[in-house]
């Protein structure tokens, strides 16, 4: 069976972490949440990295867990994802998450974005959330939105 949409992912490890996701399972968790085709930078970073990053592109002094950029939303779609490692880890820990499904989940949620997802009205992001959940599921994780 052939793919669908096509994917070109380019993973940059530029983070100090130990336990990261391998290339394959970052191709994996995009794969699954693509409605068209991409074509994506995908960089794991340190906490000084995202806290510059989200300054200067958001605003905020702070890291945070994933940044998208979108550059041409043309097909094939042109884009960034960053993911703060330390961040992640962080807060797998603090909710008690896997912390393999938790990039998962922050790899896929990244991917809707790219492809126009977003969650800045409730509706929008229960339809995101919605979307996210059933990817987690069909690829054997737990639904990320479940509290503890």
């Amino acid at each position: 069976m052939t793919d669908p949409h096509k994917l070109s992912l380019s993973v940059q490890y530029a983070s100090n972490a130990k336990k990261l996701p391998t290339r394959q399972q970052f191709r994996r968790w995009v794969k699954a949440a693509l409605e068209q085709d991409v074509q994506i930078a995908l960089r794991i970073v340190d906490e000084i990295e995202g806290r510059a990053l989200n300054q200067s592109y958001r605003g905020k002094d702070y890291a945070t867990n994933v940044l998208t950029f979108v550059y041409d939303d043309s097909s094939p779609l042109y884009g960034d994802v960053v993911i703060c490692a330390p961040v992640v880890a962080r807060e797998a820990k603090e909710q008690g998450k896997d912390l393999l499904a938790h990039y998962a989940h922050l790899t896929i949620h990244a991917a809707l974005h790219l492809q126009g997802y977003d969650h800045e009205k409730k509706r929008e992001a229960e339809e995101m959330e919605v979307r996210e959940t059933a990817l987690m599921l069909k690829l054997r994780y737990p639904a990320p939105y479940l509290v503890s």
